[in-house]
């Protein structure tokens, strides 16, 4: 069999990061009807029992951890429990990020950090965790969450530009640094999805009329929608499998074509 038409995840440990709900959760269940078995953390043991149910209603057991993502002993620990109980991470997904809509003349530098140290500092705890193991066994699969703000600004998200923007780097610097190890580390950057998270830019206004940032992002949007978390599925899925082996150090953007467009004419 041709290995770069291999699809299939059968056999491997998949850790996704705040893979609770959203996309991380679409990611993580799509990985597991190609065979992974999935590990996923999250915050609290409310939010944790809750997906742990949720996957099962997809028939899929999944192993919960409460952990937070930037404090590194825990990280450590949970990767060792991963290890002996499940089996060595073989395909690690930094998912987990948190976003604060604030004018950067008001934001607090805590408020700033707080973002930098969940989506950015929380993905090089979480790979350096993974990393040793993955070096021994010389294979491995990193694929970190990026965002639009990896490549354009926008107002109010100075320190989520920042993180994704750092992210984007360290993704290349992983490949850099570890490529010899056969392990490929690549970026997943989302367009703007319908989720749960995004649902009230999404909602009529009380007059009914479109919500104002709605109507922008389908404007910038060729595909002229909001993209669905299941249509990043195969990209991951992708970016996880042996059909990737020579692809590293990119960002696989998922964004109905925003990148390529200026707009339309007004």
């Amino acid at each position: 069999m041709n290995p770069y038409l291999n699809f299939s995840l059968n056999g491997k440990v998949a850790l996704v990061t705040g893979a609770s709900h959203g996309i991380g959760f679409a990611i993580a269940a799509a990985y597991a009807r190609q065979g992974a078995t999935i590990c996923f953390n999250c915050s609290s043991e409310e939010h944790r029992d809750r997906a742990v149910a949720e996957y099962a209603k997809l028939g899929i057991e999944a192993h919960g951890y409460v952990c937070d993502v930037t404090d590194e002993p825990a990280v450590q620990a949970m990767v060792a429990d991963i290890a002996r109980t499940v089996g060595p991470v073989d395909i690690l997904v930094n998912n987990a990020g948190i976003i604060r809509r604030i004018p950067m003349h008001e934001m607090d530098a805590a408020e700033f950090r707080r973002v930098i140290d969940v989506d950015l500092t929380g993905a090089f705890i979480c790979s350096k965790a993974v990393l040793p193991a993955m070096m021994q066994k010389r294979s491995g699969k990193i694929i970190n969450i990026c965002s639009m703000m990896s490549e354009l600004g926008r107002e109010t998200v100075s320190a989520y530009a920042s993180a994704k923007g750092g992210l984007k780097m360290l993704t290349r610097n992983i490949c850099s640094e570890y490529g010899q190890y056969n392990i490929q580390c690549n970026g997943l950057g989302p367009g703007y999805i319908a989720t749960s998270q995004t649902a009230p830019l999404r909602q009529p206004q009380a007059d009914g009329s479109r919500h104002p940032f709605d109507a922008f992002i389908c404007a910038k949007t060729p595909a002229g929608r909001w993209l669905d978390a299941e249509e990043l599925t195969g990209p991951a899925v992708f970016l996880a499998s042996e059909a990737s082996n020579a692809v590293n150090g990119q960002i696989l953007y998922v964004d109905g074509g925003i990148l390529a467009y200026i707009g339309k004419q007004p």
